[in-house]
């Protein structure tokens, strides 16, 4: 029996090697058959260290922001080759979307001042390859409410997405305990919030965790999260296994799972295996701590979290945000704002398979400790409405948003919702005030297969919000 167990246990070792050198050798094949790397893919930005960070103030965080912004125009930009002198090259002095040349280069960490003196304080944090630019409207927002808005670059982003392959999850929570305390410090009294976006919306709620269990840190009056990065795909597990090659210098690009144009001003197109490995192991920290919390009945001190998110997104778990953190919330005020599909009678017939029946299999059934908000079709027209069900009860609510669906739209997605439709770079209906370049959400994907340097399933995916000033309403408190 022990010969033959072991015997058993040779194959199933031989065959799971087997699995992982043919894995391996795909993998080999795949990269090496894509475009070459670039130097924005070599080159790595000096950023401060954890420790560093936990010890700098606002001023020495800027200082050394400037001086790594300073060696990647050095290390990249002076050095680029004459094939990369293009105009759909954001590091390209003579590029029509390179940073430098808008009134504001938005990959930076900034803080927006009120008028008046402030009378209260909100740090914002940016998702996963993207920049602070993504929060900027929310921040004028809460600038426009009297508040201090205080956006801070996450390590590795801003500058060149070769810095995601060395970034960890670790020090994208020391910035976010460095926003804070910043905030404390430029506004000692009145609300504080804490806004997160994707990656962001989890190191918000994190943050938020860190500080029941460490009083030193401050704790956030009111966390407002969108698209919050609390559960991602299953291949974020094993992202690691598809950088392996990488450890030989002639399979570099190995280390990156899309190795694309970087025509976007204030986002990397390019994704390096790292990065998927750090959400990893961001979400799966962030699961045990809030179980943990949970278990010892701690949560009841958490602030009260108002969410936004699509029923259906391709980058993280609509039915996590859900199972994983608003049912285990303490009845505290707490409100998710789901955005359903159009369910006009125009898209009906062409949704694909259980797209239609989304909504119902993850909302739990009332009564719940926090309440729902579904913004929707009116019956089967365009107008949008939200259904709204408070928190302990099982009645529904109907208002009128005074909007309608875009005849076009048939949801919204990941990336839409800090975007109103006049955003110079992914509106749909984008403000000429506000021009960033290029219009990625205004173009109409009508011609020839291979003439855009992209596919054309990366421009149908929508990226601003339609309801967009509803969600300013609600962060707003009305």
């Amino acid at each position: 029996m022990i010969g033959f167990l072991s015997r058993g246990l040779k194959r199933a070792i031989l065959l799971v090697a087997a699995l992982l050198v043919l894995i391996v050798g795909l993998r080999i094949w795949d990269v090496q058959s894509g475009p070459p790397l670039g130097p924005w893919h070599e080159f790595v930005p000096p950023e401060l260290s954890v420790a560093a960070t936990d010890r700098a103030d606002w001023a020495a965080w800027m200082s050394a922001e400037e001086a790594a912004f300073a060696a990647t125009h050095a290390a990249v930009t002076d050095r680029l080759d004459a094939a990369d002198r293009i105009p759909i090259n954001r590091w390209f002095d003579g590029s029509p979307v390179n940073p430098a040349h808008f009134a504001r280069d938005w990959n930076r960490s900034f803080v927006l001042e009120p008028s008046g003196p402030p009378v209260g304080v909100a740090v914002f944090l940016h998702g996963l390859t993207d920049a602070p630019y993504s929060l900027r409207h929310l921040a004028e927002a809460y600038r426009a409410r009297g508040f201090l808005a205080i956006a801070i670059r996450m390590p590795g982003h801003g500058m060149v997405p070769a810095g995601l392959t060395e970034a960890v999850w670790e020090e994208w929570m020391a910035a976010t305990r460095l926003a804070m305390r910043s905030a404390r410090a430029r506004v000692p009294a009145g609300p504080l919030h804490l806004v997160g976006y994707s990656n962001g919306g989890a190191l918000a709620l994190k943050h938020a965790l860190d500080a029941i269990e460490d009083p030193r840190l401050p704790q956030a009056d009111r966390l407002v999260l969108l698209s919050p990065m609390v559960g991602v795909t299953a291949f974020a597990r094993f992202a690691g296994l598809a950088g392996l090659p990488a450890f030989l210098p002639r399979f570099a690009k190995a280390a990156w799972l899309d190795i694309l144009p970087e025509f976007n001003p204030f986002k990397f197109n390019s994704f390096p295996v790292n990065a998927a490995r750090q959400t990893h192991r961001l979400t799966s920290a962030l699961d045990a701590q809030i179980d943990r919390l949970a278990q010892a009945g701690r949560l009841g001190t958490l602030p009260p979290v108002l969410t936004f998110q699509s029923v259906v997104d391709a980058t993280v778990s609509t039915p996590a945000v859900l199972t994983r953190l608003y049912d285990r919330l303490p009845a505290n005020g707490s409100e998710v704002v789901l955005f359903d599909i159009n369910r006009s009678v125009k898209f009906g017939p062409l949704f694909a398979t259980g797209a239609d029946g989304a909504l119902g299999r993850i909302l739990p059934a009332a009564t719940r400790r926090y309440a729902v908000t579904v913004v929707g079709n009116d019956g089967e027209g365009l107008a949008a409405v939200a259904r709204r069900i408070a928190a302990g009860s099982a009645m529904e609510e109907v208002h009128a948003l005074g909007v309608e669906w875009p005849r076009s739209v048939y949801s919204l997605s990941h990336v839409a919702l800090p975007f109103p439709a006049s955003d110079g770079l992914y509106g749909g209906d984008p403000d000429p005030a506000d021009a960033m370049g290029v219009a990625l959400g205004a173009i109409a994907v009508r011609g020839e297969r291979g003439v855009l340097v992209m596919d054309a399933n990366s421009f149908a995916r929508i990226t601003w919000n339609p309801f967009f000033g509803y969600l300013l309403e609600r962060v707003s408190g009305r």
